[in-house]
């Protein structure tokens, strides 16, 4: 499936299943909305689509 536009190969870390209850990992960014997550770096958490960035002390 690699080269299928709107196809994520990571999707399935973004999720955490424990029976029927699903929780979400990655904080959604608060600019853009629903679907578009920020990544997890060292001091900071950056979104990709709108270079929003969030300081983590």
């Amino acid at each position: 499936m690699a080269g299928k536009k709107g196809f994520s190969p990571k999707a399935h870390s973004y999720y955490k299943i424990d029976g029927d209850k699903v929780t979400r990992l990655k904080k959604i960014c608060a600019r853009c909305g629903k679907g578009v997550y920020m990544s997890e770096h060292k001091d900071r958490r950056a979104c990709g689509k709108c270079t929003d960035t969030e300081f983590i002390r």
